[in-house]
């Protein structure tokens, strides 16, 4: 594909909304909860939560803020949080950059940003290897704890004496990323999100201080195949809802239930000028080693001494809808949290690309499975970014 000359200035990479580190971010959620327990040794955060005895966190896998607000008839019971003072009330948080699964779940996990933690992105580089690293589903194998060696919150909360599990699919129990993100207490596998949130409520009951943490993925399944505007996906939205009303009754006295996402979501349709491939792009494909990353944020690896050369392209083919930034300015910006760990500097693509406007950058022969997917998510933008943090006590 030819693109013509740009005729307009790149969008300034320093202006991109970035995650509220430190203040509102999901990394700052089981730090928070972590000082009204009383457990030392988690990251600092500026996140305010009341204390409360017994704690569980409820992530729903791609449910966004804006989306909940979108779709209140299909999800009444979390809009009634959302401006609920009497239940606790609700707020958006960002999710951290990428907006996506495998980082998002160990800023929760570990309480650090992604530029600490290190995971930096659906897949990046490892630097020493030379390999693409898939951080979801941890191909090709490398060390977890050489990859993410920060102690989890729950096992710190472990080693405080605070009844601590996870509760959630028996799928998870022995992959690396729970092992690196979610691991410290007990481990209890359930199928049916019923189970699990029956369950959860009564581990937390169980003991008088408690952090229990329970998931549902099914919502993101549905919107990576279906969209985030289909019957399929607003019915597992309902499910959701259903699911958090079901454990928030349940609740024993002194309990504080935080429901959040790891991300948002966004469908692009699927035509070339919303969906640019690159691997049918020459022009974008030059002087590059490596595609890593997804569609809406992309980490871009340059054949050594191209980097200079891949930057000047992709800011005049793209600038003007995506945020592309060089690797120093995605850093000094902030997009991966106030500090970048040395071992996670060269994760971290040579320039990286990032969607404002509704497009993707799409690999049809290299990633053929994620180019079919309808619902996207990755970026900055609201959409995908934000997340509730919903609150109910007894």
């Amino acid at each position: 594909m030819v693109h013509p000359a740009p005729s307009y200035e790149p969008l300034d990479p320093y202006a991109a909304p970035a995650p509220r580190y430190g203040t509102g971010a999901l990394s700052d959620l089981l730090p928070a909860v972590a000082a009204g327990l009383g457990i030392a040794g988690v990251p600092p955060t500026a996140l305010d939560l009341a204390p409360a005895d017994r704690v569980c966190v409820f992530l729903v896998d791609g449910m966004g803020w804006e989306l909940i607000r979108r779709h209140p008839d299909e999800a009444p019971f979390l809009t009634s949080l959302m401006a609920g003072p009497a239940t606790g009330g609700g707020r958006p948080i960002t999710a951290g950059f990428p907006s996506t699964t495998a980082t998002s779940l160990a800023s929760v996990g570990t309480g650090l940003p992604p530029g600490a933690h290190g995971l930096a992105g659906y897949t990046v580089l490892n630097p020493d290897t030379g390999e693409l690293m898939n951080q979801l589903r941890w191909q090709p194998w490398t060390s977890p704890t050489d990859w993410q060696p920060h102690p989890t919150v729950f096992r710190l909360a472990q080693e405080a004496g605070i009844e601590t599990c996870q509760v959630t699919s028996p799928t998870f129990q022995h992959t690396p990323l729970t092992k690196i993100a979610l691991s410290g207490g007990t481990f209890l596998g359930r199928l049916t999100g019923e189970e699990r949130m029956d369950l959860t409520a009564e581990r937390l009951a169980a003991s008088d201080r408690a952090l229990v943490y329970t998931y549902y993925s099914e919502l993101d399944s549905m919107g990576h195949r279906h969209g985030v505007d289909s019957d399929a996906w607003r019915g597992q939205l309902m499910m959701a809802d259903r699911l958090a009303q079901r454990l928030a009754e349940q609740l024993p006295p002194r309990s504080a239930l935080y429901v959040t996402a790891d991300h948002g979501m966004i469908d692009i349709p699927f035509d070339p000028e919303s969906r640019i491939d690159f691997d049918e792009d020459w022009e974008l494909r030059a002087g590059v080693a490596v595609l890593g990353g997804e569609a809406r944020a992309r980490h871009v690896y340059a054949v050594p001494g191209a980097a200079a050369d891949v930057y000047a392209v992709w800011s005049e083919v793209l600038g003007e809808q995506m945020w592309v930034a060089s690797r120093e300015e995605a850093i000094t910006a902030g997009w991966f949290g106030p500090v970048v760990e040395d071992r996670v500097r060269g994760r971290i693509g040579d320039v990286v690309a990032v969607a404002r406007d509704d497009i993707a950058i799409v690999a049809t022969r290299t990633e053929p499975g994620e180019s079919t997917m309808v619902g996207l998510h990755g970026s900055m933008t609201p959409v995908e970014q934000l997340v509730p943090l919903l609150e109910v006590r007894t």
